[in-house]
C-alpha cells in the first residue's frame, strides 16, 4: 500500500483499475482547512496526464510494472515476435504495441517489454541504435560550411536527415527517442 501523503516522483500505483505513475507533487497545508496533495500523475498504459489532488490519508495498491529484456526476432504481418533468453519462448505482439521509434529496430536487437500483471503495454527500443544507410543522394564537395541535412533511407526503411558527407553504405548512430542522426560508428 501507497498513501498519498508519502508520494515521490515516480511512484506507481493502482486507482481505479489504472495504473497512474507519479509525475509531480505537491503537499500543500493552507492556512485554513485540511491539508492536501496536488499531483500531476500519467496513466501508464495510455500516456495521458491528469492533475489530481488527493488527501494525505488516501491509500492505493502498490503497482509493480515489469521491465524484461526480450530480442526482437521477426515479424509476420501485423504481428512482431519477441524471444525470451532464459526461456526461449516467443511472445508474439500486435503493432498496435509499438511505439512509433521501433522503426529503429532490425532483428535480434535487444527490447525492453514492459507489461503489467502479465499483460503487455509497450516495447521500449533499445535508446542508440547503429544502423547502415542504404540510400541517399551524393553529396557534394565544398557543401560543408552550411548546417544543410538531406533524407537518407536506412537498412530498416525509416528514412532520416543526414549531413550532406554521409554517404550509401556507411554505418550511422542513430538516438531513438528523437530519430535523429548523432554520428558516425
Amino acid at each position: 500500500m501507497v498513501v498519498a501523503g508519502d508520494f515521490k516522483n515516480g511512484v506507481t500505483f493502482d486507482m481505479d483499475g489504472a495504473v497512474f505513475q507519479v509525475i509531480e507533487f505537491q503537499h500543500v497545508k493552507p492556512g485554513k482547512g485540511a491539508a492536501f496533495v496536488r499531483t500531476k500523475i500519467k496513466n501508464v498504459i495510455t500516456g495521458s496526464v491528469i492533475e489530481r489532488t488527493f488527501s494525505p490519508t488516501d491509500k492505493f495498491e502498490n503497482a509493480y510494472i515489469e521491465r524484461k529484456e526480450m530480442q526482437y526476432s521477426y515479424n509476420d504481418g501485423d504481428l512482431y515476435y519477441f524471444m525470451d533468453m532464459e526461456s526461449f519462448e516467443m511472445l508474439p505482439l500486435n503493432s498496435d504495441k509499438l511505439p512509433d521509434s521501433f522503426k529503429f529496430v532490425k532483428e535480434e536487437m535487444m527490447c525492453k517489454i514492459i507489461s503489467y500483471k502479465g499483460n503487455v503495454f509497450g516495447v521500449e527500443p533499445p535508446t542508440f541504435v547503429e544502423l547502415t544507410v542504404t540510400q541517399t543522394d551524393p553529396g557534394f564537395a565544398g557543401n560543408t560550411a552550411t548546417n544543410t541535412l538531406k533524407p537518407a533511407t536506412l537498412e530498416t526503411g525509416a528514412v532520416i536527415k543526414v549531413p550532406l558527407f554521409i554517404s550509401e553504405g556507411e554505418v550511422l548512430k542513430i538516438d531513438t527517442r528523437t530519430g535523429e542522426y548523432l554520428s558516425r560508428a
